[in-house]
């Protein structure tokens, strides 16, 4: 019995160093190594969680101060339906159904919509009520959808039909409208049978495409002003000065999220495929040693530029969708993996009451405005850096559900 005895303590001695010696080199690895590919949902349902619990309604997302049908909590809140997707957890849903609910009243008016202001930036959020109306039936959602669709039947136009991203900037299309309004469109035209808004959805893709492009780079300029008359817009072509990551990662995600509603016989559909392809090339030759984007992409060893956490989770995201729908060759699928696991590495900290952070992220940038903003390298590296920005959380959980099916 002596012996026996001796020999269980031993034994349970040794399993107790056991646990502290791989607790202790488990807490020693970096998060990308604890949570590697292909099991990035499970980061996506700590991260997720992590966002809700700082911003326990959804309206406080991108640091909200009151309710709004703000397009950065728009974009968040369209992953969180798409963890509820993901992962059959009724919380995601819940919590931005009720961000809908409050914003949507009886009568299918938007609180806060200010149609006649024709910013194209309202209609992102029109994304979520596609699925809450499914799920709930009430015509208010249907109304509300409507709206953000009369809008655009008389948003303002170049010459040659590409949206003005407002009113207040007149002749001129920023990549950031693309993915604002061009997927809401191509799955209103799906949902209620009006195969014309998805037409429209790809004139607005491939114009902006060839009014943006620079031949020498392969990359995308942030916007094209047709009268060249912002003292931002280059006199001869009408582009904006640099390159800015954000700028391509809406367009990028635009792109790949438009084709999810372009029928297979479509005539136009493998000229969003060729652009998806175009891009992949180009963004892979831009990604750093660490495996992200730099805030204005092609100027990574400049002053003062730094990896921006944005545009490293919408090429991430757009990369993954693409290698996952057959678009893009699957090689790249190794340029979204080195994204997620720098963003884990270098961007994203674990907290003190345990939940995870995006740091780096550039809360906003635009051109034009007062203060006028003059797209200059000065201006972008500039603007302020905060954490939890949606415009970078929304597209990393995206990214990481993509990523989670790239190998099943």
């Amino acid at each position: 019995m002596t012996k026996l005895y001796f020999f269980l303590k031993v034994l349970f001695i040794t399993i107790i160093l056991f646990l502290i010696a791989f607790s202790c080199d488990f807490s020693k690895k970096t998060l990308s190594e604890k949570f590697k590919h292909p099991d990035e949902i499970k980061f996506a349902c700590l991260f997720v969680d992590s966002e809700m619990k700082r911003f326990p309604e959804a309206w406080q997302l991108d640091h909200g101060k009151r309710l709004y049908f703000g397009y950065a909590q728009g974009v968040e809140a369209l992953a969180m339906l798409k963890m509820w997707k993901a992962t059959g957890d009724e919380k995601y849903y819940t919590y931005v159904g009720k961000w809908a609910d409050s914003l949507i009243n009886d009568e299918g008016e938007i609180y806060l919509y200010e149609p006649l202001k024709y910013n194209i930036d309202f209609i992102n959020s029109g994304k979520i009520l596609f699925d809450v109306y499914s799920k709930t039936g009430n015509p208010k959602y249907k109304i509300a959808i409507d709206f953000l669709i009369e809008q655009l039947k008389h948003q303002p136009r170049t010459a040659e039909g590409g949206y003005w991203h407002k009113l207040v900037y007149p002749d001129q299309i920023w990549l950031d409208g693309i993915y604002m309004a061009s997927p809401f469109m191509a799955q209103y035209g799906v949902q209620f049978n009006q195969p014309v808004w998805i037409d429209e959805a790809i004139r607005q893709v491939t114009l902006c495409y060839k009014r943006t492009l620079d031949e020498k780079t392969g990359l995308l300029y942030h916007a094209w002003d047709e009268s060249s008359k912002q003292k931002w817009a280059n006199p001869r072509t009408g582009h904006s000065p640099n390159f800015w990551g954000r700028s391509i990662g809406w367009f990028f995600m635009a792109t790949v999220d438009v084709l999810d509603f372009v029928p297979e016989n479509h005539p136009r559909r493998q000229e969003l495929i060729r652009i998806l392809q175009h891009l992949a090339e180009v963004m892979t030759k831009y990604q750093s040693k660490n495996g992200l984007w730099y805030q204005v992409v092609n100027l990574g060893g400049k002053d003062e530029n730094y990896e921006e956490a944005s545009v490293s989770s919408m090429i991430m995201y757009a990369v993954a969708k693409s290698v996952n729908h057959h678009y893009i060759d699957k090689k790249y699928l190794d340029t979204s993996v080195k994204a997620y696991n720098g963003l884990l590495d270098h961007l994203i900290v674990r907290n003190e009451d345990g939940t995870y952070s995006m740091t780096k992220c550039c809360a906003v940038a635009g051109l034009g405005g007062k203060p006028y903003r003059d797209g200059s390298y000065d201006y972008y590296i500039n603007e302020r850096i905060r954490d939890n920005d949606s415009k970078a959380t929304g597209p990393f959980i995206m990214g990481c559900i993509e990523l989670s099916k790239s190998r099943r």
